[in-house]
């Protein structure tokens, strides 16, 4: 499992978004400006995490996103599984995965699904909220 710039990239807005919650909407070029990360390649996870109602977004002046929830109320496990093809260790056990035939016979497939509860019971329980106090609070995060 390699985590994209994507997923990355997601944890990071989310956090910066729950940082300054209390401002209302936040445009995407403060965002983007804050983290140094491209506007234009935010704009694309960004709409992945309005389409799956992490955030709403507003038009025109004073708009920009925000979080749709509490940050507490947000894992890890749910933002990267959103941004990430999968969080499967191996090929087999991932979302859509086409049966195994040498499965019944597989003496490592154990192992994997154990490792793939390990990563996912990990990232279940880690929301942004506790990514916000593991820091201080500031304009740069390092994921």
């Amino acid at each position: 499992m390699l985590i994209s710039t994507k997923g990355r990239y997601a944890l990071r807005v989310m956090i910066d978004l729950a940082e300054h919650q209390t401002e209302g909407y936040i445009p995407l070029k403060e965002v983007a400006e804050r983290q140094e990360i491209s506007e234009k390649y935010l704009e694309s996870i960004i709409k992945l995490l309005v389409k799956a109602d992490l955030l709403s977004g507003l038009r025109g002046k004073g708009g920009g996103y925000r979080l749709t929830k509490a940050p507490d109320e947000y894992t890890v496990g749910s933002i990267l599984r959103l941004t990430e093809e999968s969080l499967a260790p191996v090929s087999c056990l991932g979302h859509g995965a086409k049966v195994c035939p040498k499965m019944a016979e597989c003496r490592t497939l154990s192992m994997w699904q154990g490792l793939d509860k390990v990563i996912n019971d990990y990232l279940n329980n880690i929301t942004v909220a506790d990514l916000m106090r593991s820091g201080t609070a500031g304009d740069y995060y390092m994921i």
